[in-house]
């Protein structure tokens, strides 16, 4: 490969890394989005969730929120994570440094989804729950 060709595949994949990762209310890497596209790990390797269109399931079928507009919106529509490509919501903080992601855990077996809640109203307000809590409500 040529060096120019070099360098668009490293920013094409720098580009890849930072739209998988989901960044809180005060611009903290929490989690992201593994290379499966479905997948959501902690940066110390627990998975916490999966994605099934524009919804977000604990592993235990709990429905935590929306994936929409690459915004985590909770149950009531406020933006708790929002990833670099991120459209609308809040203003957004400047981004921390993304820590080291660690060996991923096995994923649990996935439980019966439990039947979302009605699509609320986006709101610009930030999520009480903008950090790994999020995944354990």
């Amino acid at each position: 490969m040529t060096n120019i060709a070099n360098h668009a595949l490293a920013i094409n994949i720098d580009l890849h890394l930072e739209m998988n990762t989901f960044y809180n209310f005060s611009g903290s890497p929490k989690a992201y989005i593994d290379d499966d596209k479905f997948s959501v790990y902690l940066f110390d390797g627990t998975p916490v969730a999966w994605l099934s269109d524009e919804k977000l399931y604990a592993y235990s079928g709990k429905f935590l929120g929306w994936f929409l507009n690459n915004w985590i919106y909770d149950k009531n529509g406020n933006p708790a994570f929002f990833t670099e490509n991120a459209i609308g919501g809040p203003s957004k903080p400047m981004k921390g440094m993304k820590p080291m992601k660690e060996m991923k855990s096995m994923r649990p077996m996935r439980g019966m989804k439990e039947m979302a809640s009605m699509k609320p109203m986006r709101s610009a307000i930030w999520s009480n729950l903008s950090n790994v809590e999020f995944f354990d409500q």
